[in-house]
């Protein structure tokens, strides 16, 4: 048995993965995000342990007993910054937080080859601008730094004692030399940092160290391996198997990530496209990456004052097209990388009724991934596999293949993401073998392209050009 703890942004999941490949049980803990000023994503990266203790020990005692290994997996790009005793000095500063644009702009200007040595450009929502944020805002802070973590790796912290993280997840931070897989030291010098501030860096499939005997005792388990692991969407794509060149998925979680894998770096900054190292050695990948998914379709069922999510996906089944929505509501990275972009509705009439707004929505999220197709350059029909939370609609699986013209399936247990990866790794760090352990899982419902949405797609796109400026 092995254990997957996927440290996110909403709540931690826990998964226990057993020998034969199924998964045998998972658990739950919410988070809740810190919004103290407009543009800011905050976390207590004490909440994450709590709730990753709680959502640990939810799992079946006599299950726990049994796990071989643990691998994690973890909302990538969170300052985590830690004293010289490692507590905490300041509440973590997430992957949708956009105040940084500023000190992207001057990274950009500090380092010229910035965009050459870490394959992207320097967003808002990455590490390294966040420092440079803290340096410049909160000097006695930045003064006090000895070691700057990601969520997950926080977590490997207490529940191991090592600083450590994996290719994919640093490759989120614009400090990591993407070709080299090896953190940069110009990238580091230009906010103040070196690299005895950053943890040590493993492949995803490589042992960092050994859960700690206390953190045992009181999980029900043996001192086991812990995998370095990965960040969310690499983990995701272990779980799916995409580790070949082309191989592609959707993820619609909070956020909405459209995931190709690759066999060398092949960046494309201009278009906002990230390229990542992948979660296993020689690997790499790119992704387009939008900021609000299935947080656009929460958010909009709360607008719409239905009393629940699936409430508003029925009412959405039932509306016709009309209205159109910019899913902007956390700012925007591929293609337009605005930290500033805002959501908004079009084309309401008085005729306009809630499950309209919903629809909308979903359309303008499926736009969004459209465009995320398109910034990737992938072409052709193969089956794009779709994973998260939001995968389960039907309604919103068959607005996204008319989106892409292309099809997409659901995936069996594809909600499980990332967890399912972050076992998976871990079931490598304690030497299970890989052939046992990387599989693709078969498809589940297959949506071929039905409908023409050309024409609302082009009329959408000149939403965005058009609203440019238009802030809250």
């Amino acid at each position: 048995m092995w254990l997957g703890i996927d440290i996110g942004t909403s709540s931690i999941k826990t998964l226990l993965l057993g020998s034969d490949g199924a998964i045998a049980a998972q658990a739950e803990a919410p988070l809740t995000v810190s919004r103290p000023q407009p543009l800011w994503s905050e976390q207590d990266p004490e909440d994450w342990w709590t709730a990753t203790e709680r959502a640990v020990l939810d799992l079946p005692p006599e299950l726990r007993k049994t796990v071989g290994g643990i691998g994690l997996s973890g909302q990538m790009h969170g300052a985590t910054v830690l004293g010289a005793d490692d507590s905490v000095l300041r509440p973590a500063i997430l992957w949708n937080d956009g105040r940084s644009t500023a000190q992207c702009e001057e990274l950009m200007r500090r380092v010229l080859a910035a965009t050459e040595i870490t394959a992207n450009l320097v967003m808002p929502g990455f590490t390294a601008p966040k420092l440079l944020w803290i340096a410049e805002h909160e000097p006695d802070v930045f003064a006090a730094i000895r070691t700057v973590l990601l969520p997950k790796d926080f977590v490997r912290l207490r529940m191991t004692g090592d600083k450590a993280s994996d290719m994919s997840d640093a490759a989120g931070t614009s400090w990591l030399d993407i070709a080299g897989r090896a953190w940069s030291d110009a990238m580091l010098d230009a906010t103040g940092l070196s690299e005895r501030h950053m943890p040590r860096l493993y492949e995803g499939c490589e042992p960092t160290g050994m859960l700690r005997p206390a953190v045992a005792d009181r999980w029900g388990m043996e001192a086991v391996p812990v995998a370095a692991g990965a960040g969310d969407n690499a983990a995701s794509a272990i779980g799916l198997g995409a580790a070949d060149p082309g191989d592609a998925f959707i993820s619609l979680g909070t956020s909405g990530v459209f995931f190709v894998a690759d066999e060398s770096p092949r960046p494309n900054p201009d278009a906002a496209v990230h390229c990542y190292c992948h979660a296993l050695p020689e690997r790499w990948h790119r992704m387009g990456v939008i900021l609000s998914a299935a947080a656009t379709l929460d958010w909009a069922a709360r607008f719409g004052g239905f009393a629940s999510v699936a409430e508003a996906l029925a009412a959405a089944e039932s509306a016709k097209a009309g209205p159109y929505f910019l899913p902007y509501l956390s700012g925007e990275r591929t293609p337009h990388n605005d930290a500033e972009a805002t959501g908004a509705f079009a084309g309401i009439t008085a005729d306009t009724g809630p499950g309209d707004l919903i629809r909308a929505a979903l359309e303008g999220v499926a736009f969004a991934l459209a465009d995320c197709h398109n910034a990737l350059g992938e072409a052709g029909d193969t089956v794009v596999h779709l994973v998260g939370g939001g995968s389960r609609s039907d309604h919103w699986a068959q607005m996204i293949a008319d989106a892409l013209r292309r099809p997409v399936a659901q995936v069996a247990g594809g909600d499980a993401g990332a967890a399912l990866g972050a076992a998976q790794l871990g079931a490598l760090a304690s030497g299970a073998p890989p052939d046992a352990i990387l599989s693709r899982p078969d498809p589940g419902k297959v949506f071929e392209p039905e409908n023409d949405l050309s024409d609302r797609y082009a009329a959408w796109s000149r939403l965005y050009p058009a609203l440019k400026g238009v802030h809250a």
